[in-house]
């Protein structure tokens, strides 16, 4: 587990939690996070997921779907059998139907893999207004 946040800067930041398992990945958004002022976890896959999701009550959840563990459908099922609220969901994937990948976990937004960081970065940030 890597969690990283913004110093010097006083206000409350949003908690993400990047669930991938591609390290390369996972340190890319979790940087560019960091650096946009969001206080960031990471897990290498849905299970670890999980278990810091309990812990940190992240506000919001980037989420790749085939991981080896626990995959991204098996985390949803899970994340959202524990007590609410729930964090808002964005799948960052590369399957060619994440579209429907993100409609079957009742994800709140998706990026398909290769993104354009500023995409991501995006997508996230619309849902910290909403958190």
């Amino acid at each position: 587990m890597l969690a990283l946040s913004a110093v010097g800067d006083e206000r409350p930041r949003p908690r993400v939690l990047v669930v991938d398992d591609d390290e390369g990945i996972r340190e890319l958004i979790t940087s560019a996070l960091a650096e946009e002022g969001y206080d960031v976890t990471a897990a290498a896959d849905g299970a670890e997921a999980l278990d810091v999701a309990r812990r940190c009550d992240p506000a919001i959840i980037v989420l790749d779907m085939r991981m080896p563990v626990m995959d991204g459908w098996q985390f949803a099922r899970a994340y959202r059998a524990l007590p609410g609220p729930h964090a808002p969901i964005v799948i960052c994937t590369a399957a060619l139907d994440a579209r429907e990948d993100a409609r079957a976990i009742g994800a709140d937004g998706f990026v398909g893999k290769p993104f354009l960081l500023e995409d991501l970065l995006t997508a996230v940030a619309s849902h910290a207004r909403r958190a």
